[in-house]
């Protein structure tokens, strides 16, 4: 694999089909809330398992991965097959509602993929690929069933107050409160930082509900097929929920969104959205699913997490402008903080101090990120603060790969560290400078 420096295509002519031109015409084109193309001016041209290349001919490794939704990466052959299989079937490409063999094996492959106790007794509803859309069908769902309207959704604040997330043991949740229709959980917030919710909590949450017959909904858009470590992330705790919202990494990297339910729930009058029914979708999703489950590449990613996570807490214990590293399987998040040492600024200017300016740790982040793309790696930068740097690298990852990408991260935040105000903390640990 070439290196991150620029490569023979980095002088594109006028056969390179506009694509030097390509970076600058999404400015007046489009939205400024695409925020990516600001943060990562790259122009992909061509992609393949973990390396993307772009238009000036460097090549990156892509540790964002759709926000989760590759898998397998980019272009992975048993999702190409699957999709030139059904254009060259001559089958529709889309068929809302209708049953069609590329569906049907769809949902073959997803029900074998969940716990016996879920699978026999499950429905399979199709939604909107739009992010918000299973969600919907999800509270939609619950609220037909129960009768009732409030949803709870679990925050950090739950896990020192579990006891009343679902109210007291009163039957309709306390006095002046409505029992809910619903308890929304998802196993590691991913766009809040990556916080994994603790399984202790999650088992009596899970608990507590049953006892007041408030269905549990499992949010695995971000942590399903593989992700965590466990093929669902609710099996780490061993609980079984009564709805599950599963979407990006299903569709083989295609847009795709499932919501499924316990039978007994029964179902709302309508489902949303006019491409629930994408067949291309259905057969990269099916592939995806399967090739996961036979390589066993959940605990591939339980094993390569493990190394990720321990190579990153050692960033921790080296910089202090490091802070909680935080995840589960292949999904981390390294949380940057500003040193004690920062200086404070006040109305007459910059003193030094302990007091840390506002923003300061985003801008750490930012700037890992820009310093990562320098050295041909690609990170996400997420969390109410902006200031975690996530890493969702596919499931196919190497040994090999994770290593580059533990080095080019270390070697980012190293320049980061090196070239802030007032210069490097010294190591956490060791005196003196380095």
């Amino acid at each position: 694999m070439a290196g991150p420096g620029p490569g023979p295509g980095s002088g594109l002519g006028p056969g390179d089909g506009g694509r030097r031109s390509a970076p600058r015409r999404p400015a007046a084109r489009e939205p400024a809330a695409r925020t990516y193309a600001r943060a990562l001016p790259v122009v992909p041209v061509r992609a393949r398992g973990l390396t993307i290349e772009g238009a000036d001919g460097r090549r990156y490794l892509d540790c964002v991965s759709g926000a989760g939704t590759l898998a397998l990466g980019h272009n992975h052959p048993v999702v190409l097959d699957a999709i030139r299989a059904v254009l060259d079937s001559g089958a529709p490409l889309h068929v809302m509602d209708l049953t069609t063999p590329v569906e049907d094996a769809f949902v073959t492959e997803l029900l074998r993929t969940l716990p016996p106790g879920l699978a026999d007794r499950v429905r399979v509803r199709f939604c909107g690929p739009a992010g918000t859309d299973p969600v919907d069908a999800a509270v939609a769902l619950v609220r037909a069933a129960t009768g009732r309207t409030r949803v709870v959704t679990v925050t950090d604040a739950d896990a020192d107050a579990d006891e009343t997330v679902l109210g007291d043991s009163g039957g309709d949740g306390g006095p002046g409160r409505e029992r809910p229709a619903g308890l929304l959980l998802e196993p590691v917030r991913s766009e809040a930082g990556v916080r994994p919710v603790p399984d202790g909590l999650v088992r009596r949450l899970r608990a507590r509900a049953a006892d007041r017959a408030v269905p549990l909904i499992v949010d695995e858009t971000g942590t399903g097929v593989g992700r965590t470590g466990a093929y669902w992330a609710f099996e780490h705790s061993g609980v079984t929920p009564d709805v599950l919202v599963l979407a990006k990494a299903i569709g083989g990297s295609l847009p795709l969104a499932v919501v499924v339910h316990r039978e007994d729930l029964g179902e709302p009058e309508r489902t949303a959205g006019a491409f629930r029914g994408n067949q291309l979708a259905l057969a990269a999703g099916a592939a995806t699913l399967a090739h996961v489950r036979e390589h066993r590449l959940a605990a591939h990613a339980a094993t390569l997490g493990g190394r990720m996570l321990t190579g990153l807490r050692a960033l921790a214990a080296e910089f202090t402008c490091v802070g909680d590293v935080r995840g589960r399987g292949l999904m981390a998040g390294v949380e940057l903080v500003a040193p004690d040492t920062a200086p404070h600024v006040t109305a007459h200017g910059a003193r030094p101090g302990t007091a840390v300016r506002p923003g300061a740790a985003a801008e750490l982040a930012t700037a890992v990120r820009r310093e990562c793309l320098r050295r041909g790696l690609i990170v996400d930068v997420t969390g109410p603060r902006a200031n975690v740097v996530r890493l969702l690298p596919p499931l196919i990852v190497t040994e090999e790969q994770m290593s580059a990408v533990l080095d080019r991260l270390a070697d980012a935040v190293r320049a980061v560290d090196r070239g802030r105000p007032g210069g490097p903390v010294p190591l956490r640990g060791r005196r003196g400078p380095r």
